[in-house]
């Protein structure tokens, strides 16, 4: 039995005692757990959550920042909280990628954290610099095949980087990849013409786009962005079944009971779907609100975890590089 095990029983025997028989009776204080520093869309969303959480289950919650090792510490901290309800982690699509990304992963992803809900997705966006030629992504394939064609991403391992290996493989177009730490970086350079082509998220991307700065030359979601009507999906471009989301979700320890995963699942549900909360990941995040229970994400995740972790070991691609 490994250390995170005994934990994780040791706390399960000890919270059994202390959580109440009522399903219905006072819940303990809530840690909303973010494994990234502040001000990402990460720590936005458990922002957003903290006061209407604390509102439906009748106690304290706070937010804590607890970002390193791609977001493997923040994890690591909530697989080993008690399974009573107390402490959820709230993160990123590059959660799945844990497992394939680091060497020696200091908890398995799918064993030692129990999904809650699946907040919703948002498309990827390719985009190129305005002075360039192409007018669909088809173009930058077709010139691509001719000569290597850079883009940027928020760095290496990101799901936007996989996005763009898994799109050369399926056409044999030579795409050279300009990681960067972070999408601010690779904006700037990227609309300052020092690289061909940028892959980011929707929310990231939109100013530029809208300030014209950048040119969008497909979306990588299973349907159009409200914001990008004009803008072709990738199946729409060809690539038939090829989505690449980023997603947010909320997880919780394993050993959690059943029921106490069924009231918060059925809080943190309530609280976005307030108006102005939805209106506001909406808005900022240009996130399409799934709000899918603990049985779906499951199975999301579980493809995430294959598709992406393919991609990453068919490829030798290393979250340092």
């Amino acid at each position: 039995m490994t250390a995170l095990t005994r934990r994780a029983v040791t706390a399960l025997l000890a919270s059994a005692a202390a959580w109440p028989v009522r399903a219905q009776s006072a819940w303990p204080q809530v840690t909303l757990v973010v494994p990234f520093p502040p001000g990402g869309s990460t720590d936005a969303l458990a922002r957003l959550l903290a006061p209407g959480l604390s509102q439906r289950l009748d106690t304290n919650v706070i937010v804590e920042n607890k970002g390193g090792a791609m977001g493997s510490l923040g994890a690591v901290q909530v697989a080993l909280a008690p399974p009573n309800g107390s402490s959820f982690l709230v993160t990123f699509d590059s959660h799945a990628l844990l497992g394939a990304l680091i060497e020696r992963p200091p908890l398995d992803i799918e064993k030692d954290l129990e999904p809650v809900l699946l907040v919703g997705t948002a498309p990827y966006v390719v985009a190129a610099h305005p002075s360039l030629p192409y007018k669909t992504f088809g173009d930058v394939v077709a010139a691509a095949k001719q000569k290597p064609i850079s883009y940027s991403s928020a760095g290496p391992g990101t799901l936007g980087h996989l996005a763009m290996v898994l799109l050369g493989k399926r056409t044999g177009a030579q795409f050279t990849h300009v990681p960067y730490k972070g999408a601010g970086p690779a904006i700037v350079d990227t609309t300052a013409g020092h690289v061909d082509l940028i892959i980011a998220s929707i929310a990231i991307l939109l100013p530029q786009i809208e300030a014209g700065k950048l040119k969008p030359l497909m979306q990588t979601g299973r349907t159009r962005a409200d914001a990008l009507k004009d803008v072709p999906t990738a199946i729409e471009s060809g690539f038939a079944d090829f989505e690449a989301s980023a997603w947010w979700g909320i997880f919780t320890p394993k050993d959690t009971p059943a029921a106490v995963i069924v009231r918060a699942n059925a809080a943190f549900t309530a609280t976005l779907r307030d108006k102005t909360a939805a209106s506001q990941l909406r808005e900022t995040q240009q996130v399409n609100l799934t709000l899918e229970g603990p049985d779906a994400f499951r199975a999301f995740f579980a493809r995430q975890i294959k598709t992406w972790g393919d991609v990453v070991r068919e490829n030798n691609i290393k979250a340092s590089n």
